[in-house]
């Protein structure tokens, strides 16, 4: 395979950190983040956007930037709907005028979480809330283009770097003697290491098959409540000696509809990822055993 040059909006994002760390290997990767000085890597600027990439000439597009502030979305959604639907367009343009590839990523909030079964990515998306409906926008005006692209839908993504649900857990038990998480919520914690070198290895596989452009679903696998996600951190902290306050018959569970927000989120986030591994030959690890990494890493920093 030969070198490629990659574009990257979003180094600094979880997965864009991670992506740098994955993509360096395959050729000469540009990463860009928000605020970059020479080009533009600012999703909100859309000219700026397409200049960047004719001026770079990329073999692959990686977008791992979006608007991400799902509660906020819902009262800014020009802002959400610029960076996640129109910019994403833009990138499909260019992907489509030039030749290359383009990466991007979405979400499980495109389904509106009913029933109990994995999401397939042929299942009709029904998104509830602005930031899904902005995501979808984003996967339509990819597909319209019909530049060769990847799509890899995911949900409860997670990273050592920057905040996350699990250090979140770990202070608050550290602080309270009661603590209160929803258990009716379904998914699967998929960290931002594992997407990023699903990737990588996805793009390898495409320089020789080019015929793999489409929706793909992308998370670790087994399934997992946010209940029983904060048991297993908390208990994996007490096995490491980390005092914690809270006692371990003090977490409740809640229902989702005990705990407003703006947003409203989907109760099933399962993806059902056989496609995904089928057509890049891949094993996707059970969610444990990356959030294991993650927390060994996390605890040795306290």
């Amino acid at each position: 395979m030969k070198p490629l040059k990659i574009l990257l909006f979003g180094k600094n994002g979880q997965v864009g950190w991670e992506l740098q760390r994955s993509l360096s290997p395959l050729g000469v990767l540009v990463a860009l983040e928000a605020k970059s000085d020479v080009l533009c890597g600012d999703l909100s600027n859309l000219e700026g956007i397409a200049q960047t990439i004719r001026a770079v000439s990329p073999d692959v597009i990686v977008n791992a930037a979006a608007y991400t502030a799902v509660d906020k979305a819902e009262t800014e959604p020009e802002l959400a709907h610029l960076i996640n639907a129109l910019a994403p367009g833009i990138m499909a343009e260019e992907a489509k005028r030039s030749g290359a590839w383009l990466i991007h990523y979405s979400t499980d909030y495109v389904f509106d979480g009913s029933g109990d079964r994995p999401w397939q990515e042929t299942d009709c998306t029904s998104p509830l809330s602005i930031y899904g409906k902005t995501k979808l926008e984003g996967e339509v005006a990819i597909r319209e283009s019909t530049c060769k692209h990847l799509i890899f839908r995911t949900s409860w993504v997670y990273a050592g770097r920057g905040g996350n649900f699990a250090k979140t857990m770990l202070r608050l038990a550290q602080e309270r003697d009661h603590l209160a998480v929803i258990d009716d919520q379904i998914g699967a914690p998929t960290g931002a290491d594992l997407l990023a070198d699903v990737t990588a290895h996805a793009l390898i596989k495409i320089q020789q098959c080019e015929d793999l452009s489409g929706v793909y679903h992308l998370a670790a696998g087994g399934q997992t409540s946010w209940y029983d996600y904060a048991k297993f951190v908390l208990e994996f902290a007490r096995d490491a000696n980390l005092e914690l306050k809270v006692a371990s018959n003090a977490i409740e569970a809640i229902p989702t509809s005990a705990y407003a927000t703006a947003a409203k989120r989907p109760l099933n986030s399962r993806l059902a990822t056989a496609k995904l591994q089928n057509t890049f030959n891949l094993h996707l690890p059970h969610w444990q055993e990356g959030v294991k990494r993650m927390l060994t890493e996390l605890l040795e920093k306290l």
